[in-house]
């Protein structure tokens, strides 16, 4: 949550802020707005005090940022893929040294647990690590088959966009800040980041690590201020855009992005299942589907809000399902040991209830949980099982993003992975059998743009050497491997002709030119060339 304000948190004896003013300070020199520009203040879930003071960019602001950035770019794009590794990788090792800040920081903005709070801190050095060492790999200028056999010498290449802009959620706001940002940055751009509000201490953290790290001054600028202006401006002048939030805000990206002929990326939002079959070992099962629906309370896009469950061990499951749903721990201190934190603000709780009174009024039986917790923190809420769910009921088919998720029976493969692709997302989705032959092919009518065997998220996003995103209305192009990488740039394709032209020469007809260069081409296919 954040509200507009004019006053130094320095002066207002009466409030107790999250973050020291005198850091907050310091962290918003980073951000490009004017001396005089309005502000804003967070408030915490976790304690319903603000968090921090911080300036609002206009978009004259982000113009400014965006042609400083540009200036920079051209620096930086001359740099080797040696130099920038190692700014990365001392990025790597300062995430995982300075992570109890981080971690507090990522609790204090989302509200989530430190558990998985952690999982930020892991998918930052992940990824830092793997551009940093296959950037090279993946960029390099390569030979590609010419026109001519040896006579025309192809290469390709792949140049910088130019200014990246990245528009960051809320509900990851170390990860999702910052990970989308490396590749970018080492493809030879520079970056133009506009995180979600609510995120905006966690992002400028992981900022000031970077500038730590070595990477030079303005080649990744931060803007900051609500979709409508700051990040609508990043998308009226970046040369690439990568957003994850919404579907309904995407469209509206893609549209405005398109209208400047302007390539974008971006992963939206999903309504995820896990299928448990027959032959799923039930006590690895049980504690794999806990951690695909709650984890962060259930406000990840690749989080389950549908268990879809094989009705030969239907009650068996759902009975140690629901006992361990119900043993959860919740808390919201800045320590481990809990299981699941808070709700990120009181408008992710209305939706929850909304969508759980909604779905009791139409006849579902809740199994677990089901009740606000305010005696652990102002926007905590059970984590809820549901079963009688039917279309008629919003949380059906509608992304609840919380701790709300129902139960389906199934009879056999072919109805679970009906149910599983019945929405109009694609995003993530798990499967849990012994068989993991048996779990490849129904992960093959599966239509999402990552499916986890025996792992409910945590595998397919982890492994970043493979791309990662969403099919149907969950987004278009995708993060991690090869695909993350290379969407920052624009190939080009450079051809060298030798010793003859492309073209009738040293005398011959036309004819004779097409006579000989059919028969060169049917003895190219002949001897199996490409």
């Amino acid at each position: 949550m954040t509200s507009e304000t004019i006053a130094d948190p320095e002066l207002d004896p009466t409030a107790t802020y999250a973050v020291d003013p005198s850091r907050a300070r310091r962290l918003a020199g980073r951000v490009v707005a004017s001396p005089t520009a309005r502000t804003f203040t967070q408030t915490s879930p976790l304690s319903g005090g603000p968090i921090a003071t911080l300036p609002l960019s206009t978009a004259a602001d982000v113009s400014r940022a965006i042609d400083a950035a540009r200036a920079a770019q051209v620096r930086w794009a001359a740099t080797s893929f040696e130099e920038r590794e190692r700014i990365l990788l001392r990025f790597h090792d300062l995430v995982l040294a300075k992570q109890v800040e981080l971690l507090d920081l990522v609790q204090i903005e989302s509200g989530k647990a430190r558990r998985h709070a952690f999982e930020e801190i892991l998918d930052t050095a992940l990824a830092s690590r793997y551009y940093a060492r296959t950037a090279g790999a993946h960029l390099r200028p390569k030979s590609a088959a010419g026109a001519l056999p040896v006579l025309t010498q192809t290469r390709v290449h792949h140049r910088p966009k130019g200014v990246v802009g990245v528009i960051s959620p809320w509900n990851y706001p170390l990860s999702l800040a910052i990970t989308d940002a490396l590749p970018a940055l080492m493809a030879g751009n520079a970056v133009v980041l506009r995180p979600d509000q609510q995120g905006s201490v966690t992002a400028l953290a992981g900022v000031e690590l970077l500038r730590e790290a070595g990477l030079p001054e303005g080649v990744l600028q931060v803007v900051l201020g609500t979709g409508s202006e700051a990040g609508q401006a990043v998308v009226d002048r970046a040369d690439y855009v990568c957003y994850t939030g919404s579907t309904a805000t995407g469209r509206r990206v893609a549209q405005s992005a398109a209208g400047r002929l302007v390539s974008f990326s971006m992963e939206l939002g999903g309504k995820n299942s896990v299928y448990i079959a027959a032959d799923a070992d039930l006590g690895r099962a049980v504690e794999g589907a806990v951690r695909a629906c709650f984890s962060s309370g259930g406000q990840l896009c690749i989080s389950t809000e549908r268990v879809i469950v094989h009705a030969a061990i239907a009650d068996e499951f759902l009975s140690r399902f629901v006992a361990a749903v119900e043993a959860m721990t919740l808390g919201t201190a800045l320590e481990y040991g809990y299981e699941m934190g808070s709700l990120v603000s009181q408008a992710q709780l209305t939706t929850v209830t909304s969508h759980l009174e909604d779905a009791r009024a139409k006849g579902a039986r809740v199994l677990a949980g089901g009740r606000h917790r305010p005696d652990i923190g102002p926007f905590v809420f059970e984590p809820t099982v549901l079963e009688g769910v039917t279309s008629a009921m919003t949380c059906r088919d509608e992304e609840t993003f919380g701790p709300l998720v129902s139960v389906y029976r199934v009879d056999d493969d072919d109805a679970a992975v009906a149910l599983v692709n019945d929405t109009d997302y694609g995003l993530n989705s798990s499967v849990w059998t012994k068989d993991v032959g048996r779990g490849r092919r129904i992960a093959g009518r599966i239509h999402t743009g990552t499916v986890n065997i025996n792992e409910c998220y945590a595998a397919a996003w982890g492994s970043m050497g493979a791309p990662m995103g969403g099919m149907k209305d969950s987004g278009m192009g995708r993060r991690h491997g090869a695909e993350g990488i290379m969407k920052y740039t624009e190939s080009q394709t450079v051809s060298a002709q030798h010793l003859v032209p492309i073209a009738p020469a040293f005398g011959l007809s036309d004819r004779a030119f097409a006579r000989a260069l059919t028969l060169g081409l049917r003895a190219m296919k002949i001897v199996g060339m490409k």
